[in-house]
């Protein structure tokens, strides 16, 4: 009957987790979001109550859980077959689309399954049965720091961050700016974890049916509100183009590729300035050539710029004693600036191969992944352009989505941020939807204004708030102007940080220390003894 009710839980565990990478995928739907884990609560809830369920058994189910929800998350991989433009043969792209979709699930879910095997030593502590009503903050807690794990090392990818299907929300997420987007993930988790103890228990049920409302109406009351009084005019404004060649991965490395690149972005850029456009962005290896010398692409960039009287950021490559993913800045006399940004957090497989030589064994197509010759370095700072209307911070696609790196932008003081991304490799997947809403949060949690330029899209112009001024959809040819801010003013998170998954540690650790603590000694501290009456 215990194995029973375990594989019940399993049931109720994997319609949950299934259901909220639905709402990531489709964020239309984000409002279910403030429902859909409470099957995967339902689930834990379950498995905290069945004597039978043992650690080994907790990791396992939880292991599973995970592994569903990136399994959703990430489908997008098979819009990345064929990988002809690296020269791969149909098996080989077979292979890695195969490795990349089903390999990085098990990456998050091997971390992802600690929670349940916490959880499980909270109910083996006897915690929750002094204090039952524990669990949903608990859990949303350990929900936390699991999302906080993945953007640590190589193997962390911060891709299925549940704020993500808020994004169709903007007042929502307003809150990360306060404490991250890590708090809408606890606030997601609590409410959802409260809405199934009612449910499951029924005991309690106006207690935590208030909790719920309040938690979701204060942080809706907190956005509209923000979002609300934001719109002020402001005289440190600048009008802004992010530019769209549609030249993808497949061609930019042709025979054609230079003839097509200059044109398409020459064409574009010329346009962008008679529409006003001081600033002029271009996307990630927009020219995959080395400017760190004088060459024809360089020169070209340089009377380009000169022609059209604007300040010009190209993506491109810096050959050097280490090569480097980099961003350029051109100044609207032609200069050419020296200094650069260089790309701090590169991708795996595709800009470095991480334990080559034990990957060149296990799955030799992974190691020749790259279009590149050899292995990029990564940048280490920041590398802001002081410009003529305030500081630039830059990033560089996959960067965007660790949200430290903005962080540190902000902190030294960039004013204005730039994202120049390639997501030519994902067409018109939700893949590109995805790494666009993470852009998005990095405004609302950075309070900056963001100029993103993509190769192939989505490239658009966002709000301190989240909010899309202009967009160009994937897979087609163009720009965009728009105004932005330049703003000084920090937000509370870009000065405290991840202090809020530092308590959520914290929280959890003393939680699980003092239910020990208890169940070893006879009866209970008075001090909760107080706080159950």
């Amino acid at each position: 009957m215990k194995d029973n009710t375990c594989r019940k839980a399993l049931l109720w565990l994997l319609l949950g987790a299934a259901l909220t990478a639905l709402t990531l995928i489709f964020p239309q739907i984000g409002f279910l979001e403030w429902f859909t884990m409470i099957p995967l609560m339902i689930g834990a809830y379950r498995l905290c109550d069945n004597s039978a369920c043992t650690l080994r058994k907790a990791y396992g189910y939880g292991f599973l859980t995970v592994y569903v929800f990136y399994f959703f998350i990430y489908h997008w991989f098979v819009n990345l077959y064929p990988l002809d433009f690296v020269d791969l043969d149909k098996f080989s792209s077979a292979v890695v689309v195969a490795a990349g979709w089903l390999g990085l699930p098990i990456l998050q879910a091997a971390v992802g399954g600690l929670i349940f095997v916490v959880f499980r030593l909270m109910a083996k502590s006897l915690m929750f049965e002094r204090m039952p009503l524990l669990r949903p903050f608990v859990f949303a807690s350990l929900w936390v720091i699991f999302e906080w794990s993945s953007t640590i090392g190589w193997t962390g990818v911060p891709w299925g961050r549940l704020a993500l299907g808020q994004i169709n929300m903007l007042p929502m997420l307003q809150s990360a700016s306060l404490f991250g987007s890590y708090f809408v993930t606890w606030l997601l988790v609590a409410v959802n974890g409260l809405l199934a103890y009612l449910l499951l228990y029924r005991t309690r049920q106006v207690l935590c049916g208030s909790v719920a409302a309040v938690l979701f109406c204060s942080n809706l009351l907190y956005g509209s509100l923000s979002m609300l009084l934001n719109k002020t005019a402001n005289e440190n404004m600048m009008r802004v183009a992010v530019v769209q060649g549609n030249v993808n991965s497949h061609d930019k490395w042709g025979d054609e590729a230079w003839r097509k690149t200059r044109e398409a972005y020459g064409e574009l850029t010329r346009r962008a300035a008679e529409d006003g456009a001081a600033l002029v962005v271009w996307p990630e290896t927009a020219l995959p050539y080395d400017l760190s010398w004088e060459n024809e692409p360089r020169q070209f960039v340089c009377n380009l710029a000169r022609e059209c009287n604007v300040t010009l950021i190209v993506g491109a490559l810096y050959y050097g004693e280490e090569d480097y993913n980099a961003l350029f800045l051109v100044e609207p006399d032609g200069s050419f600036r020296e200094e650069f940004y260089a790309k701090q957090h590169l991708v795996p497989f595709g800009e470095y191969v991480p334990m080559r030589d034990l990957i060149m064994t296990l799955i030799p197509p992974l190691a020749n992944l790259s279009a590149l010759d050899g292995d990029l370095a990564a940048g280490s700072d920041s590398a802001l352009f002081e410009t003529q209307w305030g500081a630039l911070g830059s990033l560089i696609c996959f960067d965007s989505i660790y949200e430290e790196l903005t962080l540190d932008s902000v902190r030294d003081g960039a004013e204005l941020l730039l994202i120049s991304s390639n997501d030519s490799w994902f067409y018109d997947s939700a893949a590109v939807y995805q790494h666009l809403a993470q852009a998005q949060l990095r405004a609302i949690e950075s309070g900056r204004d963001i100029a993103r330029a993509a190769n192939t899209g989505i490239s658009a112009v966002i709000t301190s708030k989240g909010e899309l001024t202009v967009k160009i959809e994937p897979l087609t040819d163009g720009y965009r102007v728009a105004d932005v801010e330049w703003r000084e003013t920090p937000t509370l998170y870009t000065l405290i940080g991840n202090w809020f998954v530092y308590l959520s540690i914290l929280f959890v650790a003393v939680t699980l220390a003092v239910g020990i603590y208890c169940k070893h000694r006879d009866g209970r501290p008075r001090f909760l003894r107080a706080i159950q009456g």
